[in-house]
């Protein structure tokens, strides 16, 4: 029986994660995936990392690593999104159609740690935009101990308030209609105000400045795909929401595609632009409330990025439930919020980013064995069919020594994309066979 069949659904108490989601219950369009991954693909971080590759490679090789490695990592994730929405199953779902029902739980895990530690953090951003734009347009002090638990107490609640309700209804009656367009203007206003000072200054000059070498282009574009891959473990629990066209899945791979390439290519471009004509030393939230209207542009993006800080947690919240189906995605969710909120005061969030960059490099490897087991045109195996998959985990952790090999003997070549051409391959090779020469994924369309 295929477990893409339009008439199952999950009964009351069942796995939601594990379940493919019933034909009825998926309401996202084309325009619904573009909005979200492009609300999502706006982030202050983004803006940072841009801002940080100018002065490594210089303007012109940071805009080809920028306009390159966007294409590249929001293919990956159009691609995994293709997968969701064609089986139904939430992210969890498909590494229990990849490893193995046991195994999977180790990757989950490791999902739902990841995703705390990245929501915690975009509190603590959400936090500091606050306080700087107190301090800048009010001349409040939020700086100490009071402000910090104030500014960090609004913007949980907030985030618990969107957890209590619908993530459907909030992609397509908040994001979709309201948040993108204003979102869009902001971008917009930002980019004329910094695009009209670096004319000022010369445009020969932006364009021709040098890097000092301490990053090579393929650095670059790793450094670029690592922000759209660190979304790969949670587009399948949205695009399982997609509706499924007579010719697939198609919406959900080009809005995904062309909403997440759009963003990350303009939050990059704008950051080398800010860094570009701001003072030395000024770092990108004192540079955004600089520019003309920026305390306005600087608030929306703010805002913005409390959608980053929903889609963490929420996709954590359908691992968890995954893990412990007797307690719902929305009880999962305010619980992952309210730890999230607790670590935000207490943690040294800034010191703590380099370990979640670590940890992200798991799911470079992960999701290559992924697309190559369910990527290729077949659907996935009922989810639970096998405990473990040997192949598949031992693919994945060969992938984890390749990524850390590459960064430490061969950083000039970049980490990523070789890490995910040969798991690629490998998981594509080593897929199960049925009788009869088909393989086990395309049999169980049934």
């Amino acid at each position: 029986m295929a477990i893409t069949n339009e008439d199952i659904s999950a009964p009351t108490g069942a796995n939601e994660a594990l379940t493919p989601l019933r034909e009825s219950a998926r309401v996202f369009q084309m325009r619904d995936h573009m909005a979200l991954w492009f609300s999502l693909g706006v982030g202050l971080l983004v803006m940072q990392i841009g801002a940080y590759l100018v002065p490594a490679v210089g303007t012109r090789d940071a805009l080809m690593a920028i306009v390159l490695g966007s294409a590249i990592g929001a293919g990956l994730l159009a691609w995994t999104a293709r997968v969701g929405c064609e089986s139904g199953l939430a992210s969890a779902g498909l590494m229990n159609a990849t490893y193995g029902s046991a195994f999977a739980r180790l990757p989950v895990l490791l999902n739902i740690v990841q995703l705390i530690g990245w929501t915690t953090f975009e509190i603590v951003i959400m936090r500091e935009g606050t306080q700087a734009i107190g301090g800048q347009a009010f001349g409040w002090q939020l700086g100490g101990p009071l402000g910090t638990l104030v500014t960090t107490l609004l913007w949980g609640a907030v985030l618990l308030a969107l957890l209590a309700g619908s993530m459907v209804k909030l992609v397509r009656r908040f994001v979709t209609r309201f948040g993108l367009p204003l979102v869009v203007l902001s971008l917009a206003w930002l980019t004329w105000q910094f695009a009209t000072r670096l004319h000022a200054k010369g445009l020969e000059a932006f364009w021709s400045r040098p890097g000092d070498g301490s990053m090579g282009m393929f650095g670059a574009l790793d450094l670029v795909i690592a922000m759209p891959v660190s979304w790969l473990p949670l587009v399948a629990d949205y695009a399982r929401h997609g509706k499924r066209s007579a010719g697939g899945p198609g919406g959900a791979f080009t809005g995904t595609w062309i909403g997440y390439v759009l963003a990350n290519i303009w939050c990059y471009a704008l950051g080398v632009m800010v860094v570009s004509v701001a003072e030395p030393g000024t770092n990108l939230v004192a540079a955004l409330l600089l520019a003309q209207g920026g305390l306005v542009a600087l608030g929306l993006i703010l805002i913005d990025e409390l959608d980053n800080a929903y889609g963490d947690v929420y996709s954590g919240s359908v691992s968890a439930h995954s893990l412990q189906p007797r307690w719902s995605v929305r009880r999962w969710g305010l619980l992952l919020c309210t730890v999230c909120i607790a670590f935000a005061l207490v943690l040294p969030m800034h010191s703590l980013e380099p370990f979640l960059l670590l940890l992200s490099s798991v799911f470079v490897p992960l999701y290559g064995v992924i697309l190559g087991r369910l990527g290729t045109g077949s659907a996935p195996v009922p989810v639970g069919s096998r405990r473990i998959d040997f192949a598949a985990a031992g693919i994945w952790i060969a992938g984890i020594a390749i990524y850390h090999g590459c960064a430490a003997w061969a950083p000039q070549w970049g980490s990523a994309l070789p890490t995910l051409a040969i798991t690629f391959v490998l998981a594509m090779v080593t897929r199960p066979r049925a009788a009869g020469g088909h393989s086990a994924l395309a049999q169980s369309r049934g």
